[in-house]
């Protein structure tokens, strides 16, 4: 399987609790609703918890700023994903790029493309 795992920082105007309630009950059912479009197999959204409950185990590790929550989205493969460029894929994609523009702060949220090897489940 292929994933894409996009860290998410909130919009600065956005509170930790602002965000999450937009990108689960709004951007959440928006991206169910391309599904079949953009033929992703599978969406999960990762919201944090606040910040102090990390700020331990974020010193202990010297890890950078937190962020408010990672998405991960599964395709079978990258032949079955690039199958969904057409003129729908596209404007499914830009639809979705349009709405993380509300409350992502996209400069400061990076995402990258890997395979999915399961060691254990």
């Amino acid at each position: 399987m292929i994933k894409l795992t996009f860290a998410l920082v909130r919009a600065p105007h956005l509170t930790r609790e602002q965000f999450q309630d937009y990108w689960r009950n709004t951007h959440g059912p928006l991206v169910a609703s391309v599904r079949e479009t953009l033929r992703i197999r599978r969406y999960v959204q990762l919201h944090s918890l606040p910040a102090e409950i990390s700020a331990q185990l974020q010193a202990v590790r010297g890890g950078p700023e937190g962020f408010d929550g990672v998405a991960q989205l599964w395709w079978d493969s990258f032949e079955d994903m690039a199958g969904a460029d057409s003129e729908a894929a596209r404007a499914a994609g830009a639809l979705l790029l349009e709405d993380e523009k509300r409350f992502i702060d996209l400069a400061r949220s990076p995402l990258w493309w890997g395979e999915e090897h399961v060691i254990f489940q």
